[in-house]
């Protein structure tokens, strides 16, 4: 079994990316797999110190900017890349 992405849960591609779930600067350690689109969609969304509070990709999901992004890529290739606006 292909390993998925921790944001979108899709197969990940040729290129992944580890995030780090509560940021470097904030002390965090633990990373996971994330598509490159998926973590520029993360990090334009959320700064450190919010992704620090969350400590868990789980509750971003919810939030409707990314709830909108996670819906539209869930149909697209593993190795589908575009902007992040």
């Amino acid at each position: 079994m292909s390993e998925t992405c921790a944001l979108c849960e899709r197969p990940l591609g040729r290129r992944v990316e580890r995030h780090h779930v509560v940021p470097k600067s904030k002390g965090g350690r633990d990373v996971v797999p994330v598509h490159p689109i998926c973590h520029r969609k993360i990090h334009k969304l959320f700064s450190n110190a919010e992704l620090a509070a969350f400590a868990s990709l789980e509750p971003i999901k919810d939030f409707p900017e990314m709830a909108r992004f996670i819906r539209w890529l869930a149909r697209k290739p593993p190795d589908f890349h575009a902007p992040t606006r």
